[in-house]
């Protein structure tokens, strides 16, 4: 601020309706630093009216342990004089005639009266500000829904106590907390309902964790816990024990009766990590470990998550890449008759051979892409490939029926049905030609939704079975009015039938209850000659596994099949169509791989 150099004399009247004007507080101030004019706006900053101000010393209104300092820096003042603007000193303090401080900003400025220097000072209230200032600073360090700690905050403490284990401290863990199906409260009961529990959730734990203990909010249904000195790692794991417990008692709401549960993830600095974004990503991994192994437990991370995750992400990247570049393949299995021997159908089980990884089995694979979201994209080249081979057979004269294995992710989707009538019309395919299998668990889990989209499908003409019959638990009542035509029985029963009496009895209730039902009946993994025989004795109607073939590539089944057909009356070798059918899955079926 330039000194003032009026152009004109300005009278003691004019400079005291001047800063009558001003909302900020104003003092005129002589070359002693005593008060020679103050506004009214000094009185709601001072306390103290403004023609009381008139005559004292400036220091009055510092701070007691800043005046003598104070004094010393006014003489020096005036000896050189020089303006000042706002925000040039740093949490200044206007001392209140009621003995507290009042954060201020304060400008100066020179003029002359006669021979007289003067100082003008404007004084501004800071105290909104700060208190703005402060709310935003509690806003950026603490979750506004449960006044916890923010995901910024804890990322800060967090790195703070790593460098403290760093230079000799003790060790520091980390548990990361996930709510277990906190979407299904948010569909259920709203997201009011899901804001109450979180706020719910945040008050046990605070219950449960010390004073000293570390509670934070990262975001959504996720929660983190730093615990500092933890020379004893069965602390921390009796914390997340405790932690579990008391997430997993019942919550009542209104009228209804919430079970929440968690998931924890826990990590050990410096042993598991000697950073935060390392820690954070090992707890991550631990915690999805605690989610695999059911749920409301916690588990602790070691090396083998990380290398299991590294693998993961370079699936994710080939998969896709194999998709996007067609590099993937249809193997085919014959299902056969189990009374004429004829082939009278294949399952398409997919393969998939990597430049970089080598045979990559189903078992790899297929968990990596459900988890990705991946699986859907799979799952329309898997059915789209079925097509077209079922087209190139029939252009060659042979009608032979396809088996493919269905995600339930692919069944969620809203336009899975459209999609695959698109399929068939584009390669001109019977849809009785194609066959869906579905587990039967999905179908039980999705009852309605599946209810729906099977029914359609059966209306659509396309053939359906139920994969891994009895290992699910769909009660007959269902069972019978599920429009699939086929059921098909897990390989586990036929491996125990000719030594293991409780797995013969299980088939043969199984092959009883599809006569019953008017389904047709297929035992796969079909592997030796006496479990072939059991089956036929029982009447079971098709048979599939190594005993006859193992899956080929497309261009070899015409030549399969010519080896495994006998000779018909009529010389007519080609194999028969499947009657249509129809039902749901829960994640690619084991028969990817058989």
């Amino acid at each position: 601020m330039l000194e003032l150099q009026p152009v004109f004399p300005l009278s003691w009247t004019l400079i005291a309706q001047m800063i009558e004007l001003l909302p900020d507080g104003v003092m005129v101030v002589d070359e002693q630093g005593m008060v020679l004019r103050a506004n009214a706006a000094m009185e709601a900053l001072s306390g103290y009216p403004s023609e009381a101000l008139v005559g004292q010393p400036l220091t009055l209104l510092l701070p007691p342990e800043q005046r003598q300092r104070h004094q010393r820096h006014l003489q020096q003042y005036f000896v050189r004089p020089r303006s000042r603007a706002m925000g040039r000193v740093p949490e200044l303090s206007l001392w209140h005639r009621e003995g507290h401080g009042v954060p201020v900003d304060i400008s100066l400025g020179m003029f002359r009266r006669g021979e007289q220097t003067l100082t003008l000072a404007v004084v501004r209230d800071m105290r909104a500000i700060e208190a703005m200032n402060a709310r935003l600073r509690h806003l950026a360090m603490h979750d506004s829904l449960t006044e916890l700690f923010s995901r910024a905050m804890f990322g800060e403490l967090l790195t703070q106590a790593v460098e403290h284990t760093r230079r000799g401290g003790l060790p520091v863990s980390v548990l990361l907390i996930d709510l277990d199906d906190f979407k299904s409260v948010n569909d259920g009961h709203g997201h009011h309902v899901g804001d109450e529990l979180l706020r719910e959730v945040a008050q046990r734990m605070r219950r449960v964790l010390r004073a000293s203990d570390t509670l934070a909010r990262l975001g959504g249904d996720e929660f983190a816990v730093l615990l500092r000195d933890q020379s004893d790692a069965g602390h921390t794991l009796a914390v997340a024990q405790k932690l579990v417990d008391t997430l997993s008692q019942p919550w009542q709401t209104r009228h209804h009766e919430i079970f929440p549960g968690a998931s924890i993830g826990i990590v050990f600095a410096p042993h598991d990590g000697e950073d935060a974004d390392t820690l954070m990503r090992h707890a991550d991994m631990a915690m999805y470990r605690a989610k695999e192994a059911g749920r409301s437990t916690y588990a602790v991370f070691d090396a083998r998550m990380a290398h299991q995750m590294e693998e993961k992400t370079l699936l994710h990247g080939r998969l896709k890449r194999a998709i996007e570049g067609n590099a993937l393949r249809l193997h085919y299995q014959p299902q056969l008759c189990a009374r004429s021997g004829q082939v009278v159908g294949v399952e398409a089980l997919l393969r998939w051979s990597d430049p970089e990884l080598g045979e990559v089995t189903p078992g790899r694979f297929i968990s990596v892409a459900e988890n990705s979201g991946l699986i859907q994209r799979l799952g329309d080249w898997v059915i789209e490939a079925a097509c077209a081979q079922i087209a190139r057979w029939r252009w060659q004269g042979l009608a032979l029926r396809v088996a493919v294995n269905v995600s339930a992710h692919q069944l969620r989707q809203p336009h899975f049905a459209d999609r695959l009538q698109q399929s068939l019309e584009r390669w001109d395919v019977p849809p009785s030609l194609l066959e869906l299998e579905i587990t039967e668990t999905a179908a039980m889990t999705h009852r309605e939704q599946a209810e729906v989209l099977l029914g359609r499908l059966a209306e659509m003409g396309v053939a359906l079975a139920l994969d891994d019959f009895g290992t699910g638990y769909s009660s007959l009542g269902h069972l019978r009015q599920m429009p699939v035509t086929r059921l098909k029985m897990d390989r586990a029963f036929i491996q125990g039938v000719t030594h293991d009496e409780a797995d013969a009895t299980l088939t043969r209730a199984i092959i009883g209850l599809a006569r019953t039902l008017g389904k047709t009946v297929v035992a796969e993994g079909v592997e030796t000659e006496a479990q072939r025989d059991f089956l036929q004795r029982e009447g079971c109607d098709e048979l599939q596994g190594w005993l006859f073939a193992r899956a080929v590539p497309a261009e070899e089944v015409p030549a399969l099949l010519g080896r495994l057909n006998p000779p018909r009356a009529g010389g007519d070798n080609r194999a028969h169509h499947a009657r249509p059918g129809s039902g749901p899955a829960e994640g690619l079926s084991p028969a990817f791989s058989r």
